[in-house]
């Protein structure tokens, strides 16, 4: 996993791997527009290539760089070796067939088999960024209290939490890194470790460990209370409803507020019929607590 995210630059924000499968909150930022330096190419190769790959791979870039330079061939030599690996950067599917082929073939070769491992696609939702990626990390943090594996989140050390709070020190940073990432990036923070402790750490704990107060007042002052204090760092979290499974959360499509859900429907109104007028659809279920916050792209059965 991490090996993936080094090479394609796709963010790991949460994780959680389970005996037979595992969630993932991934950030997929775009390719920079003025494209990858020749150094950061072979760093990034680096990271799923040996030696002696890289290398090879050095030697062409130089050898076309000479050729451009003696008015021998033009830049696009250059730009049709980067294409070869560029084009599964910044990419969901592509962090996702790398990721799996490379997993089945490594479980493959330990366990003297062979064959395809993976019984379906991989699902995938797209998420808001603020109260919608807390939620979603959260919501992927609780799958081993979900299950009944262990009591507390924390103890399980095959998610992002685990490694976070009681991983190897290395591996540790790049788990809060992911999480600092997944609390704030609506305020701009970016995915560094530093900013963990503290006011970040409180408030993703108490997302995993706290209580949730209902608001049954239909006064709108009193909702929009409660939903402050939800997003506030170290006071509220949606645990009691984390704790049991929601489908929206898997097969909503489209998690977030009503505004961003509304886009992303009209971003892809083809899709839908004609007497659909929106795309919003509230949260229902087990997923009805978030129901004034948080919305779905589809309306799935309870």
């Amino acid at each position: 996993m991490r090996m993936q995210e080094n090479f394609t630059g796709c963010q790991v924000l949460a994780y959680c791997l389970m005996d037979n499968h595992f969630h993932l909150l991934l950030e997929i930022p775009p390719m920079p527009a003025e494209g990858l330096s020749d150094s950061h190419l072979l760093k990034r190769l680096s990271t799923i290539y040996n030696e002696i790959k890289v290398a090879e791979v050095n030697k062409e870039l130089k050898e076309a760089r000479r050729r451009v330079k003696e008015g021998l061939a033009d830049k696009s030599a250059i730009c049709e070796i980067h294409e070869r690996f560029t084009g599964r950067m910044h990419n969901l599917s592509q962090f996702m067939k790398g990721l799996l082929q490379k997993y089945t073939q490594w479980h493959n070769r330990t366990h003297n088999r062979c064959g395809t491992l993976w019984e379906d696609r991989f699902k995938s939702v797209i998420v808001e960024d603020g109260l919608a990626s807390r939620t979603m990390a959260a919501y992927i943090d609780l799958n081993p209290i979900r299950a009944q594996i262990v009591k507390e989140p924390a103890e399980y050390r095959w998610s992002s939490y685990g490694e976070a709070v009681g991983g190897i020190e290395s591996n540790a940073k790049a788990a809060r890194a992911g999480l600092v990432r997944a609390w704030g990036a609506h305020e701009g923070k970016e995915a560094n470790a530093a900013y963990w402790e503290g006011k970040i750490f409180r408030g993703y704990r108490n997302m995993l460990i706290g209580t949730v107060p209902k608001c049954t007042s239909p006064n709108k002052k009193d909702k929009e209370e409660l939903k402050r204090r939800v997003m506030e760092d170290d006071v509220i979290s949606f645990v009691s409803m984390l704790r049991y499974r929601i489908r929206y959360f898997t097969d909503g499509a489209v998690i977030g507020s009503k505004l961003f859900v509304n886009q992303a429907f009209e971003k892809s109104r083809e899709r839908f019929g004609s007497r659909r007028k929106d795309g919003a659809r509230k949260l229902r279920g087990t997923g009805a607590l978030a129901a004034e916050f948080l919305w779905s792209l589809r309306d799935l059965r309870t």
